[in-house]
């Protein structure tokens, strides 16, 4: 998004314990999966969507590469989330793209708390002011430099060249909306819980209406556990994974004390647009993100909003080898992989 000939792009989704990567060929509604994969990463190598151990990073992203047995692909897409990203909808005076892009710099700094000079800025016009002509809404995203400036370095010391950076809500609306027939009336929630953060986005026929990025995520299950059952991180995060409903009722109430948790904050930000939106409330919830495998999260989420609520497969319509994918590792990892997919779907020069 901040870096703009199209070409095929490797996605890279580097979260807080693991990176993600995934490679499609072709175009859509024909997209095939050439490339998928996943390494962990060790603690703290990335904390609040900073790069605190690039060394560990570069490691991580060449075994990647190394593993998966990728040698000419260099060009890769990746992004950001969190509080070095802003997202704000605004009203601006009606004006072609061509000149927006003249007067961007000026009419973002009413928006973003940071110096104009310390950030990259992209925006998308949305549509005219319904109640106003000579008016019309625009999108206006911006990042700081320094972590696009660290996520070059360290995708540059791997050996690639970092393309294109998106941002992590915008990849998920990508992967969803490539593989999903949409009611354009409708209006969707869409929640990526990864390990350290959630992303929230509400988007109708192809735009972003609302986005908030929030501090927990699925790690807070694996703290939970480890303080209930008196155990390691490294057994909390197995006995997470492993759950059921024959499960110690300890653990099952550890699991169900964190999806109260996620339920009420996915709640509070839906609320929150459900209070200003002009468009419409929210017709379906749909989750991404390793945290949405936790066992009855989404029978709590949907309790809670009283909403129906699914685990958004990034993978729904994308065509794979069954010699080369096993489709039981397709469905299992799945929703880890939203970001990546999303990512490997953009093309340089996209909105």
């Amino acid at each position: 998004m901040f870096f703009a000939k199209k070409k095929d792009l490797i996605g890279v989704d580097i979260g807080s314990t693991s990176i993600k990567l995934v490679k499609l060929k072709g175009g859509k509604g024909s997209y095939e999966l050439e490339h998928v994969g996943i390494v962990p990463l060790p603690p703290e190598a990335i904390v609040d969507n900073s790069l605190m151990g690039t060394s560990e990073v570069v490691d991580a992203l060449r075994s990647l590469f190394d593993g998966l047995g990728i040698k000419n692909l260099k060009d890769a897409a990746s992004s950001v989330s969190g509080n070095s990203v802003i997202i704000r909808k605004i009203a601006l005076s009606a004006m072609s793209p061509e000149a927006l892009e003249e007067e961007i710099q000026w009419e973002a700094e009413q928006y973003i708390p940071f110096d104009i000079n310390d950030v990259n800025i992209d925006f998308q016009i949305l549509e005219p002011d319904e109640n106003d002509p000579s008016r019309m809404f625009v999108l206006l995203v911006a990042s700081k430099k320094d972590i696009i400036n660290d996520y070059q370095s360290v995708f540059a010391e791997a050996g690639l060249k970092l393309v294109l950076v998106d941002v992590d809500v915008f990849a998920v609306q990508n992967a969803f909306e490539m593989n999903y027939d949409l009611d354009p009336d409708a209006i969707y929630a869409l929640v990526n819980i990864g390990a350290s953060m959630m992303n929230i986005n509400v988007v109708k026929d192809g735009y972003s209406l609302f986005t908030r990025d929030v501090q927990m995520g699925g790690g807070l299950y694996t703290e939970d556990i480890q303080k209930k059952l008196a155990v390691s991180s490294d057994e909390a995060e197995k006995l997470k994974i492993s759950a059921n409903l024959n499960s110690s009722a300890d653990l099952l109430e550890s699991i169900a004390r964190v999806n109260d948790s996620l339920s009420l904050e996915i709640r509070r930000s839906l609320d929150f647009y459900n209070s200003n939106a002009l468009e419409g409330k929210i017709t379906k919830v749909l989750l991404a993100g390793g945290g949405c495998k936790a066992l009855n999260l989404i029978k709590t989420v949907s309790e809670r909003l009283n909403l129906p609520v699914e685990v958004l497969n990034p993978f729904e319509r994308i065509k794979y080898d069954a010699k080369k994918f096993e489709k039981e590792f397709l469905a299992e990892i799945a929703p880890l992989m939203t970001v990546a997919v999303g990512l490997a779907a953009r093309r340089l020069g996209d909105k």
